[in-house]
Parts: C-alpha cells; sequence; structure tokens
C-alpha cells in the first residue's frame, strides 16, 4: 500500500474515533431523556449505571483492547489496594482509644491506646457504670460468677455494662489466670520426691462444688495426699507451693467452682511443676490441657473411683507417668498454645483493640465504605479483596483471592505468603520459651471473621468447606478476617 493510501485509512480512522465518543454521547443524551420520564427515585442508579459502562467502554477502547477483555490481576489488585483505600474518620495514632476509671497497666500495644482519668476529654469507654450514655461501661472480674453474678455474661449486659472482662473466653476480652510470661510451663520436670501421690492445697472449706467431698473420697480409696491448705491439713502450710508442688507426680487442682473457663494459677502452677493436675472445676478443662492423657478430671463424684486408679497405675507405671508429661518433652499441642498465646497481647491492650475495632467498624456502616469496589474483574476471573490481621494486633493487611481460589486451602496459602512477604514476626514471640518458639516459618491455626469472641474463634468457628468459604468472601464485600499463627 502507497504512502498516500495509509495516510487516508489513518484519516478514516481519526474522524471515527472522533464520531464514535459523538455517538456514544448523543445515545446518553437520549437515555437521559428517556430517564425523565422515570420514576425519579431510579434516575441516580440508572445514570450511575450508564456513566460507569461509557467509563468503562471508552477506557477499554482508548487502550485498543477488546471489548471485555479485563484486567490481569496485577492491575486489579493494585486497583483495589487503591480505591478501596478509604480513610477512617478517627485515625488512633494521633487520637488514641481513651479508658477511663484505671491507671495505666501496659507497656506497649498496637493501637493508640490511654489510661486515666481525663479532666477535658471524654472517654471511649470506663471501667463502671458510665453515667454518659456516649461512654461504654466495662465490667473487669476474675473471680467466679458463683460467687458474683454480676459476672456472668448476660447479668452483666442486663446491668448496662457493653464491654465484659471476665475469664469466660466468650468475653468481650478474656482475662485469664494464663500466660507464659507468668509461668514457666516448659520449666524440666523434677525429681519426685515425695511418698504421698498428691498435694493439696485448699483454704476455703465452704467451696460450692464437690472438692473436698471429693479430696475424702480419694482418701478413702488409699490416695495418699498431703494437705497444705486450710481445709483438711496434715502438713504446715507455710511453704513456697510451686517448689513443694515439683515433689510430687500429682496435683489435687481444685477449683472452688464448677465454672466454663474458670480455671485458675491452682491448674497452672501443676503444669509448671510437672506435677499431673487432678482437676476438680471447669467442665471444658480439657481445653487448656497441653497434650493427650496430660491432666485427670473429676466431672462428678462418681469419676473419684476410676480416677484413684488411674493415678496409682500412673504412679507405679514410669512409662505411663512419662506418657502423661510428654508434651513437656514433644512440646504442647498446638490448641495449648493458640490458647496461652492470647495473653501475649496484655488484657488492657486488647480492651483498646476491641473498642478501636468496634468504633471503625460503626464506620464501615456509611455510604463511603459500602461502596468501596471490594472485586474487580481479571481476565482469569474476579479478584477479591479482603483484609487480615494477627490476633492480638489492629492493623490490617491485604489479601487477595481469585475466583476460581475460594477455598480454605488457598486463603491460608495466601495469608501465609501474604505475612512471609513482610518478614511477619508473631506476636507471641517473644513471650514464648524459647524451647517452643520455632524458626522463622509461619503456621496458620485458625483463620476467621474479624469480631468473634476467643471461645468462637478456638473452638466453635471453622469454615465447613469450600463452599462455604466461597459464600462468605462473595458475601461479605471487604472481609476482615483475623489470623492466629502458632
Amino acid at each position: 500500500m502507497g504512502s498516500h493510501s495509509l495516510t487516508q485509512a489513518a484519516s478514516r480512522r481519526r474522524r471515527c474515533g472522533w464520531l464514535l465518543p459523538l455517538v456514544v454521547g448523543v445515545a446518553f443524551l437520549g437515555e437521559i431523556a428517556f430517564l425523565g420520564r422515570l420514576d425519579m427515585s431510579k434516575n441516580a442508579e440508572a445514570v450511575e449505571s450508564w456513566t460507569t459502562s461509557f467509563h468503562r467502554l471508552s477506557s477499554t477502547w482508548g487502550a485498543d483492547a477488546p471489548p471485555g477483555s479485563g484486567d490481569d490481576d496485577e492491575e486489579c489488585e493494585e486497583r483495589l489496594e487503591r480505591d478501596d483505600a478509604v480513610p477512617y474518620d478517627r485515625d488512633f495514632e494521633r487520637h488514641p482509644v481513651l479508658v477511663g476509671g484505671a491507671a495505666k497497666d501496659w507497656n506497649r500495644c498496637s493501637v493508640g491506646c490511654e489510661f486515666g482519668f481525663p479532666a477535658s476529654k471524654t472517654p471511649d469507654a470506663t471501667f463502671g457504670i458510665a453515667p454518659d450514655p456516649s461512654v461504654e461501661s466495662i465490667l473487669r472480674s476474675m473471680e467466679s460468677s458463683q460467687y458474683y453474678s454480676e459476672n456472668n455474661i448476660n447479668a452483666a449486659r442486663g446491668r448496662g455494662y457493653q464491654i465484659v472482662m471476665t475469664t469466660s473466653l466468650s468475653s468481650d476480652v478474656p482475662v485469664g489466670y494464663f500466660s507464659w510470661a507468668e509461668y514457666d510451663i516448659m520449666a524440666p520436670v523434677p525429681p519426685k520426691t515425695e511418698e504421698a501421690l498428691a498435694a493439696a492445697f485448699i483454704s476455703n472449706c465452704g467451696a460450692r462444688n464437690f472438692r473436698l467431698q471429693a479430696l475424702e473420697m480419694l482418701e478413702s480409696l488409699d490416695v495418699k495426699i498431703d494437705s497444705y491448705g486450710s481445709c483438711h491439713r496434715n502438713r504446715d502450710g507455710k511453704v513456697d507451693k510451686v517448689e513443694t508442688l515439683k515433689g510430687y507426680k500429682f496435683s489435687l487442682a481444685f477449683e472452688n467452682s464448677n465454672e466454663e473457663d474458670y480455671v485458675t494459677e491452682k491448674f497452672f502452677q501443676s503444669l509448671v511443676t510437672g506435677a499431673i493436675p487432678v482437676v476438680v472445676g471447669a467442665p471444658n478443662i480439657q481445653e487448656f490441657s497441653p497434650g493427650e492423657d496430660a491432666i485427670l478430671h473429676i466431672k462428678e463424684l462418681d469419676d473419684v473411683i476410676s480416677v484413684a486408679k488411674t493415678m496409682k497405675h500412673i504412679a507405679s507405671n514410669p512409662d505411663a507417668f512419662n506418657q502423661s508429661l510428654r508434651w513437656k518433652y514433644d512440646g504442647p499441642s498446638d490448641s495449648f498454645k493458640a490458647l496461652i498465646d492470647m495473653a501475649a497481647v496484655h488484657s488492657s491492650c486488647r480492651l483498646c483493640i476491641h473498642i478501636a475495632t468496634k468504633i471503625h467498624e460503626k464506620e464501615e456502616k456509611t455510604p463511603k465504605f459500602m461502596n468501596r469496589s471490594c472485586s474487580c474483574s481479571s481476565k482469569r476471573g474476579t479478584v477479591y479483596h479482603l483484609f487480615v490481621r494477627e490476633r492480638g494486633r489492629f492493623k490490617t493487611e491485604n489479601i487477595y483471592l481469585r475466583s476460581d481460589q475460594l477455598t480454605l486451602g488457598a486463603l491460608k496459602s495466601a495469608v501465609h505468603d501474604k505475612f512471609s512477604s513482610l518478614k511477619h514476626v508473631p506476636i507471641w514471640k517473644d513471650e514464648r520459651p524459647s524451647s517452643i518458639r520455632g524458626g522463622d516459618e509461619l503456621k496458620v491455626y485458625k483463620i476467621y471473621p474479624i469480631g468473634l469472641t476467643e471461645r468462637q474463634a478456638l473452638y466453635k468457628f471453622q469454615f465447613s468447606d469450600d463452599a462455604e468459604v466461597a459464600r462468605y468472601i462473595k458475601g461479605h464485600p471487604c472481609a476482615k478476617l483475623e489470623v492466629i499463627f502458632v
């Protein structure tokens, strides 16, 4: 083809390129005129749909790409990261969460957090019942609800507390008796030098369960017990409890009430000393077990006979005794680590994270957040934008999954790869004993929606299958998830 013909062809393309927007524009004006005859409540939606379609069509054609070709995954991710990055009105670094009615009792937190008695500022929350309805009331207690009825979560809600902090893992912010820092749980097993099988430290003789009856029954079954507490004392009680327990094969970790999650220092001190806990207390105590066969549970008095038999067998059989303490050598179970790791973040910091999360969740219901894209069409499917954070931290990271990857395996892999690329250090790294810190590799234990209680996250919630994962991601635009690493 000669140069003259090429020039003519280029001229025709320019005329067509000029005419195309004009034709579309005329059609658009015609549509506007038509809209005038429609119900006005639908006009804005129709115009938005038209203008969006026109913008996408013209931008695609302008790139000399055929209609419907879409973006690749990387372009989608860049677009979503930019378009979905809607700023919150409250920046907690500049305007920290403010909790009144208590002094600061923590050192560091992943969200701006202040405790004190402000004179000029209205706090976000306060301990006790707040006279100002705009301030959330906090109940914090580590006592059993069987002794203090207001510690029951439903009772606390009924009294006007919006935030409940008790030993219950169903609390808004649990405050348990456990932590790696407080108890040297992985300490070596010391020699068992005492003649008696078990030691007991029981001082409340009016407990609201059957613990004294259980002790008496064990003794009647020839289980020798050294009792150092006020109840059934047969040894001098002026001793160091932990040091004393080290000499026994068993510890009677008998609580003063049988309440879910109410597990006190009696149990954790037993773990420290390598004295196998014999428990009267929380009906779900097995969830607190560091390993298989690591504890004995007397659920009711009828169990005492079988427990006594097991104690005698273990005491006389070195292999059985070592098996009960296998977790001391091999490391505790992932479920135990996930539970204890929670306390690596101070409860006051977890309180601030809870409050800040609720403040942001409220704002996420406004139009500027509801109108985010949250997904993008690529050449290979739809790319979904997710936000994920580690439990105990406030900041989320961007995660992307394509429509043909909406499986639990792909979700875990995406979370693992994202945090690994950031050289993420788990929040428990400095808290755990060095023997169970592991290397730099991350291990995903649980992924769940932000906002669940610890009980739900650890023991109840589970995506049943890949189809449920897909439904959740599609049904929750810009889904916010939390991950536990072990």
